[in-house]
């Protein structure tokens, strides 16, 4: 079953996202990040200007099949072509609302800003997966 983890409290979502894929990629595992088309473009350009002496390899979900088996980090608005994504392990949802079709990931990750509004969207995601049965655990970003 799917493992559902709210990271609580983020200062700035973006630069959050930006360090937690980082980490990933340092640790070797494998991303997708779905989200609207215009938060994908902003993480995009996050993702090259992160550090100077940091690459984070990353692609959009309809790069060449080459690229796309090679990246670590694919970015996606639609995760309905499931079997078209090259990595199935950590889905990060930086949507508004629960991503259909993240029960097919092993994980999925939620991060959730200080904003009101966003908190608001959280615990609605929140309620859709507990109402289903899926462990969730919370993370309290510091």
């Amino acid at each position: 079953m799917t493992e559902i983890t709210f990271h609580l409290n983020a200062n700035n979502k973006m630069d959050y996202c930006c360090r937690l894929l980082r980490k990933a990629y340092n640790s070797q595992a494998k991303i997708v990040v779905k989200g609207s088309a215009e938060v994908l473009q902003q993480l995009d350009q996050a993702l090259w200007s992160i550090s100077t002496t940091d690459f984070i390899p990353h692609c959009n979900s309809d790069a060449e099949p080459e690229l796309l088996s090679a990246s670590p980090i694919v970015l996606t608005s639609n995760i309905d072509s499931f079997d078209l994504l090259p990595h199935h392990q950590v889905l990060l949802n930086m949507d508004e609302d629960t991503a259909s079709g993240f029960e097919k990931f092993e994980r999925v990750i939620e991060v959730v800003g200080n904003e009101h509004d966003d908190k608001s969207k959280a615990r609605d995601r929140w309620r859709h997966y507990s109402q289903r049965g899926y462990p969730i655990s919370t993370h309290e970003i510091k």
